[in-house]
């Protein structure tokens, strides 16, 4: 029973409680269990929260008294570390916020907690959000759970790894260039990186650059990610830029009354792919072209004209780092390889910055025009399935190229701004999950949630889970 409470999706936990066939408390205190049980060997929790079990008991308590229910009413969720939670350590990855505590709630766990959910814990991440692997000198490293010497990937690693072994049946991450769709991809989970905005970012830190910074839910199942969407878009009027109004129409096409059309490429302008990682996007697209989808390779001409990964980061080096440098003034012992890294990348000239200002325009209108023909884009999301901890590079179908390089699919729509959502669809010859990348217009989540759903009606992949060590739990 504590296994099916822990791998059921957070929509039917939610329907389980409602309906008095488990009570809240029943699936904290499983997803409490299940923490203690595997977290030694992931290290994807970083800290519990000390009312989780009083929370459950209240909310037991309402069930019994037939009060109006919120959707996710009794239900468990945990928040990435760089986001804030009222009365519950938020350090950040780094010895510099060891013990921070915040007042108030991030309004991304203010929302969730308005729809009923229970915080359960936080989940481990690199220092300051800034690296595809999640390690760091406060809290250390996470290991995936399909196999422990892999990564799950970063920034939002530990919350990654713990949905996916059950530890957590949803939750809140960040995504700055891959940090929400590169870990959901290297555990098999589902994450949906919203349209730039959408989503409120306030109480996410580093607020630098935030332009580029987006907050989004991830789960084990598409319908859960569509029910956090739904409960968490729209202007909370804190931020600049969360201002568009929430909006939901799935499967809306730009030629209405036509079939959806949607483009599919693995090499246009992405370098090079992982051959298992090309055949799952292909298979994605013919499954989707058998459900009646409208389905065509395509080139980008803006994606080989420019280079994404280098307009991002001459972006972000030029106004990521004076903001790094003031945080970490007086303990330069507390700081970790990956800030490190920001501090010793060539300071970005004047005309440099300029440019890439320029590119990231440009980025912008070719994906303007690609979206007047089509009404989404499938693609991978990152070019290895999951890869062994700290590896700085990677040969793939014969050439070398560094840990940079595992972003180059993900990192365009964080720079444009664009909705893209990732989940698994294939299996590589090692047993790791492999995921596709499905990318719409700019606040077209509905299109790429509606794709989604039907992917996952048809994936290969359905209803599998890691078999931890020792743990036995492949369902």
């Amino acid at each position: 029973m504590t296994t099916d409470l822990t791998y059921a999706d957070a929509t039917k936990l939610a329907e389980l409680i409602r309906t008095r066939k488990v009570s809240p408390v029943e699936v904290m205190q499983a997803h409490l269990d299940r923490i203690e049980a595997l977290n030694p060997s992931l290290n994807a929790i970083v800290a519990v929260a000390d009312d989780a079990l009083k929370a459950a008991k209240a909310a037991e308590a309402a069930v019994m008294a037939r009060q109006k229910l919120a959707p996710l009413h009794g239900v468990p969720f945990t928040a990435k570390d760089s986001i804030d939670t009222a009365g519950v350590r938020t350090q950040r990855g780094s010895p510099i916020f060891k013990g921070r505590v915040p007042d108030t709630d991030a309004t991304t766990v203010a929302r969730m907690k308005q729809a009923g959910a229970i915080l359960l814990a936080k989940t481990n991440l690199p220092e300051f959000s800034y690296a595809i692997e999640t390690d760091n000198l406060l809290s250390g490293r996470a290991n995936n759970p399909w196999n422990l010497d892999r990564t799950p990937g970063g920034s939002s690693g530990g919350e990654s790894a713990a949905i996916a072994a059950g530890m957590s049946p949803i939750g809140l991450g960040s995504d700055v260039a891959i940090s929400l769709r590169g870990p959901a991809a290297h555990t098999g989970i589902v994450a949906l990186k919203a349209t730039h905005g959408r989503i409120p970012m306030t109480g996410l830190w580093p607020r630098v650059s935030r332009r580029f910074w987006h907050v989004g839910p991830m789960a084990r199942t598409v319908r859960d990610i569509a029910l956090a969407y739904s409960l968490l878009a729209g202007p909370d009027g804190a931020g600049g830029y969360s201002t568009s109004p929430l909006k939901l129409d799935i499967g809306v096409s730009a030629n209405p009354g036509q079939p959806l059309r949607v483009g599919w490429l693995v090499d246009s302008g992405l370098g090079p792919v992982d051959n298992d990682v090309a055949a799952t996007v292909q298979a994605a697209a013919e499954a989707l072209k058998g459900l009646g989808i409208i389905v065509e390779p395509v080139r980008i001409p803006v994606l080989e004209q420019v280079d994404a990964i280098d307009v991002f980061w001459k972006l972000q080096e030029m106004e990521a780092k004076p903001d790094f440098q003031k945080v970490t003034a007086g303990h330069e012992s507390d700081i970790f390889k990956y800030v490190q890294l920001v501090y010793d990348t060539p300071d970005t000239s004047i005309s440099d910055f300029v440019q890439a200002e320029q590119q990231a325009e440009e980025l912008r209108d070719g994906f303007v025009d690609y979206f007047q023909r089509y009404d989404a884009l499938l693609s991978p999301v990152t070019p290895v399935p999951a890869h062994e901890h700290d590896a700085a590079e990677f040969v793939i179908n014969g050439q070398t190229v560094s840990s940079l390089h595992i972003p180059r699919a993900t990192v365009p729509f964080n720079v444009t701004g664009l909705p893209g959502l990732s989940m698994r669809f294939g299996t590589s010859r090692d047993g790791l999950p492999i995921s596709v990348q499905l990318v719409a217009p700019w606040l077209a989540e509905s299109t790429t949630l509606y794709l989604a759903s039907l992917l996952e009606n048809v994936s290969p992949v359905r209803d599998l889970h890691p078999d931890l060590p020792g743990m036995g739990v492949r369902a």
